[in-house]
């Protein structure tokens, strides 16, 4: 899937007054993202896409490369090899 806030995935936004469309809107153009905003005055307003795109990525893969012989991380005592390594 493409990434949120380009053209092939636009972020989707619902405020309540058109005040608030242009804020959202002035700040997507500031940032270059793809947003596609609905005015409805009877339903909640639903800014969660621009929430996403607006922190910065915590989950990120990290791996560690823990060499074989090395004391496993679990703190067993053991090496990683005849611990964890397995």
């Amino acid at each position: 899937m493409a990434k949120l806030g380009t053209e092939k995935n636009p972020a989707r936004v619902r405020v309540q007054t058109e005040e608030r469309g242009n804020a959202i809107m002035a700040l997507c153009n500031e940032k270059k993202w793809q947003v596609i905003i609905g005015i409805e005055a009877d339903k909640n307003e639903d800014i969660s896409d621009i929430e996403k795109l607006n922190k910065p990525s915590s989950s990120r893969n990290i791996f560690l490369v823990i060499p074989r012989n090395a004391p496993c991380p679990c703190g067993s005592g053991k090496q990683y090899k005849r611990c964890c390594g397995k």
